[in-house]
């Protein structure tokens, strides 16, 4: 890209991402008197909330733990109305915190960054984006997320289609209506499941196209009362406590006996009060339910039991209940009258499978059998290319001009999910590598954010340039989260974890399985150390110490 700007600005951080983790860290690291600029593809704040506007978009991580912990006043002035809190009001609050705390000067919105180019002899990168602006920073930090990068598969004939096309991923913001249409959805990964009841309550038919059938567990959704909100704000500093020593970021530990160690009667007792608590969490009741295919069988079985009891067609069942995977090696969706959607006699399930999408033409959808389905709007309810394709898209070279895409083509190599050899004083946030997707990403960002700030810190409190990931220590990274993948039912499942739904993506389990509170003893163990497994580089010319100050 050509450049187009008069001057370059020099700041010490450029963040990529207003989300929740850029959010935060754009933050913290302005408090500590760093000049920080973000840049954000979409008009405003949110990430992944900003882009996901599909119908019945809601999280999986009950709202009073799905926010931020770094401001006591802000955790008792904010009220949630929900459980499981809708996208709406999820960037309300991201809007609420934007404004609060002044985050949007330091952002220029509607801007993508095209490329972050190392300078060898200064330690600086070079940020150029697609307004023209060209950057000099001594720090890039990538906060991209891990779901912002959508995929839609190659189905031949789709261009030729004569109605609307949507991806749950990019959904209008004026919303849609489909009232009186033939709609096809296709997908039910968390977006398909999330968004079918509310078309199916619009359509005039809706046909699902399901490619593999996911595990769902009804959110058991409701509404806040004064008195709730008031408890769980008195109780914070024991859920947050509690939140950092879990496995995935929220307060509830697991049974501390092993599944098939209790009696039958304890163990469905364990099983009902995480389904009656709802979604994700059903795949931590116990400790060994995704190191042990029993105990996994009988999570299943629990499951399958109440699925089943929700479907009147015991064949429409059958194609609903998954046999392809153990319970939790794919993200358990939070849902809303999913099964029962398949009760209305508007709604055709088709189990694509043993019946592929051959292709699209102008009036719809055909499928290998020779059936054509007539359709109005197609959704594709698709997903993302996870982990790493919105990192994939911006130009990123480190030393010798080497792109982080190529270092990355086997799969992504960081040390800690967080530095990359090659490429110092680059930081990639809660992405592979750390748990990111099998965490609450909030607490996550805020994990990473706050280790980030402290490094900077320490470089400029022992006058170092830059800190890069050792070859040795990335490797013994990689290899360590490979093996805890493998000591998991984790990769027996197709799952975009592994990057399965992308063809040509490397089978690689991107995220780090060993748990949030275990990681974040991990990174804090290597800040205390002095940053073991980096390597501090010296300032070796005044062109490398830290930018002007706010």
């Amino acid at each position: 890209m050509s450049d187009t700007s008069n001057t370059h600005e020099s700041v010490d951080v450029v963040v990529v991402g207003a989300g929740v983790t850029g959010l935060y860290t754009v933050h913290r690291l302005r408090g500590l008197g760093y000049k920080v600029r973000g840049f954000e593809r979409g008009d405003d704040v949110g990430g992944v909330w900003y882009w996901n506007r599909y119908p019945g978009a809601r999280c999986d991580v009950e709202s009073v733990d799905y926010s931020y912990s770094f401001d006591e006043s802000l955790q008792q002035e904010w009220d949630w109305s929900e459980k499981y809190a809708t996208q709406p009001e999820i960037m309300r609050y991201l809007c609420h915190v934007a404004d609060r705390f002044d985050i949007r000067r330091s952002y220029t919105f509607s801007t993508s960054v095209t490329s972050a180019e190392l300078d060898e002899e200064t330690l600086r990168w070079t940020v150029r984006t697609d307004g023209g602006e060209v950057l000099s920073a001594r720090f890039c930090v990538f906060a991209v997320g891990c779901l912002s990068s959508t995929h839609r598969p190659g189905i031949p004939g789709v261009d030729r289609f004569a109605g609307a096309t949507y991806h749950t991923g990019e959904w209008p913001h004026e919303g849609v209506d489909f009232t009186g249409l033939r709609v096809g959805v296709i997908g039910t990964g968390s977006s398909g499941i999330q968004s079918i009841p509310l078309i199916a309550g619009q359509a005039a038919h809706l046909t699902v196209f399901q490619r593999s059938a996911n595990y769902s567990i009804p959110a058991g959704n409701k509404p806040l009362d004064e008195a709730a909100r008031r408890e769980q704000k008195a109780g914070y500093a024991e859920r947050r406590r509690l939140a950092r020593l879990s496995g995935g970021g929220s307060p509830h530990m697991a049974h501390p006996d092993r599944t098939l160690e209790v009696s039958e009667e304890e163990r469905r007792a364990a099983f009902e009060k995480r389904w009656e608590l709802g979604g994700v969490l059903y795949s931590k009741t116990f400790p060994d339910q995704l190191t042990d295919r029993a105990a996994n069988d009988a999570a299943r079985a629990f499951w399958e039991e109440k699925v089943r009891a929700r479907i009147d067609d015991p064949a429409v069942a059958d194609l609903l209940v998954p046999t392809d995977h153990p319970i939790g090696t794919k993200r358990i969706v939070t849902d809303s009258d999913y099964y029962e959607t398949y009760n209305r006699d508007n709604v055709r399930l088709v189990g694509l499978r043993g019946n592929a999408i051959e292709r699209i033409d102008e009036r719809g959808i055909r499928l290998a059998d020779g059936e054509h389905v007539g359709l109005d709007a197609i959704v594709f309810a698709t997903g993302f290319d996870a982990m790493t394709g919105a990192v994939d898209r911006i130009e990123v070279r480190g030393r010798g001009g080497r792109l982080l895409k190529d270092a990355w083509r086997g799969g992504p190599r960081t040390y800690l999910g967080l530095g990359v050899n090659g490429f110092p004083n680059f930081f990639n946030l809660t992405g592979p590598g750390s748990p990111s997707v099998l965490a609450n990403v909030v607490l996550a960002g805020e994990q990473h954010g706050e280790w980030l700030a402290d490094c900077l810190r320490h470089l400029d409190d022992h006058g170092y340039a830059a800190i890069e990931a050792t070859e040795q220590a990335v490797e013994s990274w990689v290899t360590e989260c490979h093996d805890r993948a493998a000591a998991t039912l984790m990769m027996s499942a197709n799952s975009w974890y592994l990057g399965a739904n992308i063809p040509g993506k490397p089978r690689v389990f991107m995220p780090f399985v060993g748990g949030f509170g275990v990681y974040g003893q991990i990174i804090a163990d290597v800040a205390d150390s002095g940053y073991n497994g980096f390597e501090l580089l010296p300032v070796c010319c005044t062109e490398v110490s830290c930018g002007e100050r706010e």
